[in-house]
């Protein structure tokens, strides 16, 4: 049951984003940036925690997850560190992601060329 709806919660925040693309005619940019801004929302008032207990990895894989993880990490380091924290925490939590991102976008433009 675990696996049903991590797939339809997981597929639910893929049609948010294919119906950004399709009726509001956003660039992919947009989408991007509007979801994860929705993940980090919705962390603000603790809803994506229960969505992650709920859903499982149909709420941590997509990218409002990293909406979610720029916030909790953020709040979590102000709290020990003020202001600083802020900053501190926003990278603790989404290093790795940020930097398989930098490495796999690396190698894959080395690999492949771009049409043009």
């Amino acid at each position: 049951m675990e696996f049903l709806w991590a797939f339809v919660i997981g597929g639910l925040i893929c049609v948010i984003g294919q119906l950004m693309l399709d009726l509001f005619k956003l660039t992919p940019a947009h989408v991007i940036v509007s979801l994860v801004v929705i993940g980090a929302f919705l962390d603000s008032f603790g809803l994506y925690d229960k969505l992650i207990k709920f859903a499982g990895a149909g709420a941590t894989v997509p990218i409002t997850s990293f909406g979610h993880s720029l916030l909790h990490g953020a709040m979590a380091e102000a709290n020990q560190h003020g202001y600083i924290g802020l900053a501190m925490g926003t990278f603790t939590l989404t290093s790795a992601g940020i930097t398989s991102a930098i490495l796999f976008g690396f190698i894959v433009a080395l690999i492949f060329k771009p049409k043009g």
